[in-house]
């Protein structure tokens, strides 16, 4: 069982992004029967935002609609808006290049659209538990694995530093890391800021994955390492 954004247990809500209405309807088809998932369905010509506002997906698999590869561009542009949206690419062939930028995206999984519905419901639930299963995919494709820390390397001999590589916290993420740094748990945060506990998870999922951090304690020790939080600093 997952949890829902309003902090209730339930089922997993997934949103399917799909050009072909054959292809969402047959995988909403496949898990009618679950009753651990919830499955909403959208055209990637349907103003995506509004149906996340609406539906507060976990998870959204989208298509990446090759040639033309807009799904990658679509994806990207969600997890600009929704960072804490765990998107899970499907291809109709899996290739190298292809999973190299949907690494660069932050997707949390890359998948073969000819998978089965096990392989599927596999992978939903362990992007929903916060897993990154785009990670087995990197280490098994050496070729993939070298052209990230290429392209790591270049950045750093063109003077970028890992700070500036690293996307920055929105306002009400320094917030609540500052929150967070002050000894406060999730429950606590929600309440002094009036807001769902599951919205402080969310936003701390996000801090983690934008600062490469392995929990709540690293994250607050590179803030504090970047100068964007201060031990000394009370949260506002």
């Amino acid at each position: 069982m997952a949890l829902l954004r309003d902090g209730v247990t339930g089922m997993t809500k997934v949103l399917i992004v799909d050009n072909q209405p054959l292809f969402r309807a047959g995988v909403k088809q496949a898990f009618a029967a679950r009753s651990d998932f919830e499955i909403f369905e959208a055209s990637p010509g349907d103003h995506l935002p509004a149906v996340l506002e609406a539906k507060l997906p976990e998870v959204v698999l989208i298509d990446i609609d090759a040639p033309s590869l807009n799904g990658l561009k679509i994806g990207k542009s969600l997890l600009q808006l929704y960072p804490a949206t765990r998107l899970v690419v499907m291809t109709p062939e899996v290739n190298n290049d292809e999973l190299f930028e949907v690494i660069r995206m932050g997707a949390a999984a890359y998948l073969d659209k000819k998978a089965t519905m096990q392989e599927l419901e596999g992978i939903i639930h362990r992007v929903a538990r916060g897993e990154y299963p785009i990670n087995d995919s990197l280490l098994a494709t050496p070729k993939v694995a070298e052209h990230v820390l290429k392209q790591f390397q270049e950045m750093v001999s063109m003077g970028m530093t890992v700070e500036s590589i690293t996307a920055p916290l929105t306002s009400r993420e320094t917030q609540i890391l500052r929150y967070v740094a002050d000894g406060n748990s999730n429950k606590k945060i929600a309440q002094i800021l009036e807001i769902s506990e599951q919205t402080i998870k969310n936003h701390v999922s996000s801090i983690l994955r934008k600062l490469n951090a392995n929990d709540r304690a690293h994250a607050v020790v590179l803030a504090i390492r970047r100068g964007w939080i201060s031990i000394n600093e009370k949260p506002q």
